[in-house]
């Protein structure tokens, strides 16, 4: 499983792999719970590929992120999403200290450690971009 096959919906929570097209949208699995559902085509549907986090420089690529986590923590889950905005501050900041705090809220830093965790639960030990894996 790549990081390009993995997918957020907007409106529902956690992360998705691609199993396979339908008439009617994609077949996606659950990384929390295996169950499999139909997102219709109307549904906002985005690879992980594609998503940046706004830094002071150039946007970075989510899965840079992601590695940068995996390398602070050796591997393991990170802060739990649930606590407070200044501990997810500060622990961001730890990990991307040059992220823009202006542009940046605390609802992304949830929503980028939740997909951290549910990823390194899920077994994720790569986060590479697609040009990435081909070299």
């Amino acid at each position: 499983m790549e990081l390009k096959e993995i997918l957020a919906i907007s409106g529902q929570p956690g992360l998705y792999k691609y199993v396979a097209q339908s008439t009617r949208g994609v077949i996606v699995e659950s990384l929390l719970d295996a169950r499999r559902m139909n997102v219709s085509a109307s549904s906002k549907v985005s690879a992980l590929t594609e998503i940046s986090m706004y830094t002071e420089g150039d946007d970075i690529p989510l899965a840079e992120v992601f590695s940068k986590i995996y390398t602070h923590t050796k591997g393991k889950e990170y802060v739990n999403p649930k606590e407070t905005p200044e501990k997810l501050k500060a622990a961001f900041a730890e990990v991307l200290p040059e992220y823009d705090r202006e542009r940046v809220h605390v609802s992304d830093i949830k929503k980028c450690l939740n997909w951290y965790n549910v990823l390194v639960a899920a077994g994720f030990t790569e986060f590479k971009l697609p040009e990435e894996v081909q070299e």
